[in-house]
């Protein structure tokens, strides 16, 4: 295979591309095959220690650059990006897996993610309130919280990235980003944007390695003062309880276990269409990808067929192969978890309609896998997948489906699927959830908020309220001269 287009990656800290102190690196596995395609540099205490102080000094210049020329270096970092789309797609590919097409439009959403927070960027000002007695008079000035400690999942290497860096740098503060070690390449090409575009030193560091070493090493630093976190749940209650030790703000946007519901009088073969075609995107792994699917009795065989045949439909392959619609697994780990998950759906009286197993004897290939008649006991309905498994489940009546849907201590993503306002109407008010997508799985857009709820996480991601979670309003009260 061609790998021309992958290089190593370094530390970027202060503006300078370096290795880590140790000089050590990791590997970069390459899930189609399995090869190495190429090494990350490992931070060791010392580069934490200088990432920490070059975020400090881009701070207090980064916060004192005016608002409007942020936004300009932030639509400029978004333009190269949108040039540079076919080489760096090419890059998430070759380390993450995806399919081409799929990487292109990565790109693109971050791409808008970008140029969205550096429209808003201009947008930051006081706000004033009525006269008090005495001609007191009261305002909010906003203002960056400081330096923040990002660190991103995997599965989305140009999105993740993007989501915290636009509004943190929009809102005035550095970040110390420490992207996936599965997927460094594709940070560091961002960042290589973010410096053409005009980005000061220091104002984004970028750092990889041991991840509890280098979480517990700048969460123990007073001078971070934001951690923003996409990845699992006992990781991010791992973070937030560090945190707390210098009571650092945090934004953890955390897993899911999105339920489906389709009613008998939904658009069956749509839903079908629609559900099937977001199950299987990136293989599955997406934090809310439709995991549970939950079918109305008279319309639960009608459903299920037509999911089934989609799936035997899809090209499995190379993300490289432009034919190819559902690429590899990340890496051996979720190959393991995929196995464990659906023969303990089998052992537990679950029928295998479709897949059920690996593809090959080189890279990390799963076969699309539809389950039927998954009892909720089984452990694919209470642990996230994060893989190409849909187990399917009749219900009765819309009582008995809402409560298995909030049966779990997750709560990022749900679907509705019905023909009836009514119902739908019922149905939202009544999940607990942090987006409901309703005849549809449009995913949340750079100015709209997600946030989870339960154990999926606090504070929003995108929107203003994305940025606000960077910001501090400092209350100015002043009385007459």
């Amino acid at each position: 295979m061609n790998n021309t287009s992958y290089s190593d990656t370094r530390l970027l800290i202060g503006g300078q591309w370096r290795d880590g102190a140790g000089r050590r690196s990791g590997q970069v596995i390459n899930p189609a095959d399995g090869e190495v395609i190429g090494h990350f540099a490992c931070a060791e205490q010392r580069d934490l220690d200088d990432a920490v102080a070059a975020a400090g000094d881009g701070f207090a210049n980064w916060r004192a650059t005016p608002a409007t020329r942020r936004g300009e270096v932030l639509a400029a970092a978004a333009g190269l990006l949108e040039e540079r789309t076919e080489d760096i797609a090419r890059v998430i590919t070759l380390e993450q897996g995806k399919p081409l097409n799929e990487a292109r439009l990565e790109l693109a959403r971050a791409v808008d993610t970008l140029r969205w927070y550096g429209e808003q960027a201009g947008e930051l000002g006081r706000r004033d309130y009525p006269e008090r007695p005495g001609r007191v008079r009261q305002h909010t000035a906003p203002e960056p919280v400081g330096v923040v400690a990002a660190f991103t999942a995997w599965n989305f290497p140009a999105i993740l990235p993007a989501r915290k860096l636009a509004p943190a740098l929009a809102a005035g503060c550095s970040v110390i980003l420490k992207a996936a070690e599965e997927t460094p390449a594709t940070a560091a090409r961002m960042a290589e944007a973010f410096a053409d575009a005009g980005l000061p030193d220091g104002v984004l560091n970028l750092v990889y390695g041991d991840p509890a070493m280098i979480s517990e090493g700048l969460l123990a630093r007073p001078a971070v003062r934001k951690l923003s976190f996409t990845g699992s749940i006992p990781v991010g209650m791992l973070l937030a309880r560090q945190a707390a030790a210098n009571l650092t703000r945090c934004t953890l946007e955390l897993g899911g276990h999105a339920p489906v519901i389709v009613f008998a009088d939904a658009d069956v073969a749509s839903a079908a269409r629609d559900t099937a075609a977001f199950k299987f995107r990136n293989a599955g792994q997406v934090c809310v990808a439709p995991s549970r699917f939950f079918i109305e009795r008279p319309v639960y065989d009608e459903f299920v067929e037509a999911f089934v045949e989609i799936a035997c439909g899809l090209k499995v392959g190379d993300g490289l192969d432009e034919a190819t619609q559902m690429g590899p697994m990340a890496n051996a780990r979720r190959m393991e978890a995929m196995e464990r998950l659906t023969t303990d759906a089998g052992a537990n009286g679950a029928e295998t309609l479709y897949g059920g197993g690996p593809i090959g004897e080189r890279g990390y290939f799963w076969q699309p896998t539809v389950l039927a008649n998954v009892p909720d006991s089984a452990l694919v309905m209470t642990e996230e997948p994060f893989g190409p498994v849909a187990p399917m489940c009749p219900f009765e009546d819309a009582n008995e489906v809402i409560e298995r849907a909030n049966s779990l201590p997750y709560g990022l993503a749900s679907y509705l699927f019905t023909g009836s306002e009514d119902t739908a109407k019922r149905v939202v008010n009544s999940l607990e959830s942090g987006t409901v997508g309703v005849n549809t799985l449009l995913p949340a857009q750079p100015d709209t908020p997600l946030g989870g709820v339960k154990h999926s996480g606090y504070g929003y991601e995108g929107g203003r309220e994305g940025m606000d979670g960077f910001l501090h309003l400092k209350l100015v009260t002043q009385a007459p001269w």
